[in-house]
């Protein structure tokens, strides 16, 4: 059973103690906000992890957005795959647009895991243009049949929020352990007992009849999946990482950079958004770099370097964000999601630093 919670001035839909939807009460807001924006939780998390997030953007940009909590890969259903969880998100997106047919654009936030079923998601729901090119459309066709869409939508921002976007295969992706090569084997081999299929995606073991690991079939279109082709019309691709504390995403994997790549970020200050220690913004690049990577560096990974390079051939802006001074520093994990208001409403600044910089 659905009810519906008010709570100042922003609406949302409860069932079984859990939110979906998020909206302005005030009906002018509601009917003018055509902006979806999906929002996708981690592993083992469930559409509450973005609660604060959800009602602050709606706060913010009332008559702007309409909020949706994906719900549909919940607690232990986060263990089934990377792919099976994009099936799932794209279908629900699309379930979300034909009830809401006011809606005219469409942008993700993802937390963790969730940025990687989100990418997957993308592939799923991108649509091609209708038309090759103005020159071949006739008087009746409008400007919007020309151009690719996600679920028919514009696509406007994707976020991703301590994703392990380059996968956590060992070389200290993965921070608990330590960068100790003998943990990373073993966690290797471990990892399916735990987090099942998804854990195989994560640390790219899995071999689907063959197939190259899924992460790496994400960096270009693949079969009926358009994975580059989606992220590429996105307006805004924007990727936020923890510098340091993050326990299960390295710094690396979420910034999609390479070892050398890592910016100085100790001296860097921002007034404005205190736990913002660094941003950049990086253009496209076509090229190969794999020359410009040292072997010597003990980070090298051919495969991890095949997932930067891929990635890379899209702009991404780059946010940093640290919580060294921190009470609950060591959950920084959750704190840049404050996925627990009351405990951690330190990283409200990074979430009011996404939606300032949110591309209406």
């Amino acid at each position: 059973m659905e009810n519906r919670a008010v709570e100042n001035g922003v609406c949302s839909t409860e069932s079984v103690n859990v939110s979906s939807d998020v909206w302005s009460c005030k009906n002018s807001d509601s009917s003018s906000a055509d902006h979806l924006v999906i929002m996708v939780h981690g592993i083992l998390g469930s559409n509450t992890d973005w609660k604060f997030g959800a009602e602050q953007f709606v706060r913010t940009l009332p008559d702007k957005v309409f909020v949706h909590c994906s719900e549909k890969n919940m607690f232990r259903l986060t263990l089934d795959g990377v792919d099976v969880m994009g099936d799932r998100l794209a279908e629900e997106v699309l379930e979300v647009i034909q009830r809401k047919p006011n809606l005219q654009k469409i942008s993700f936030v993802a937390h963790s895991v969730g940025g990687l079923v989100a990418r997957y998601a993308i592939g799923r729901l991108y649509r091609p243009p209708k038309k090759e090119n103005v020159e071949d459309s006739t008087d009746g066709t409008s400007i919007d049949d020309l151009k690719a869409t996600i679920g028919g939508l514009e696509p406007m921002n994707f976020i991703t929020v301590a994703t392990p976007h380059l996968g956590s295969r060992g070389n200290k992706q993965v921070p608990f352990l330590f960068g100790v090569t003998a943990f990373e084997q073993a966690a290797n081999l471990l990892i399916h007992w735990i987090f099942k299929r998804t854990g195989r995606h994560l640390f790219l073991n899995d071999d689907d009849e063959g197939k190259p690991p899924l992460l790496k079939r994400m960096i270009e279109d693949y079969g009926d999946c358009f994975f580059m082709s989606a992220l590429r019309i996105f307006k805004r691709r924007v990727a936020y990482s923890n510098v340091c504390y993050d326990h299960i995403v390295g710094w690396r994997t979420s910034s999609i950079r390479r070892n050398i790549e890592l910016p100085k970020w100790e001296d860097y200050i921002n007034k404005e958004y205190p736990h913002i220690v660094y941003e950049e913004c990086c253009k496209a690049c076509d090229t190969e770099q794999s020359e410009l990577v040292s072997t010597d560096d003990d980070s090298f990974d051919k495969l991890e370097e095949e997932l930067v390079t891929g990635l890379s051939r899209v702009s991404w802006e780059k946010v940093d964000a640290s919580f060294h001074t921190c009470r609950q520093r060591f959950a920084a994990h959750s704190v840049i999601q404050v996925k627990d208001q009351s405990m951690h409403i330190e990283g409200a600044d990074v979430v009011q630093h996404m939606i300032d910089h949110f591309l209406l």
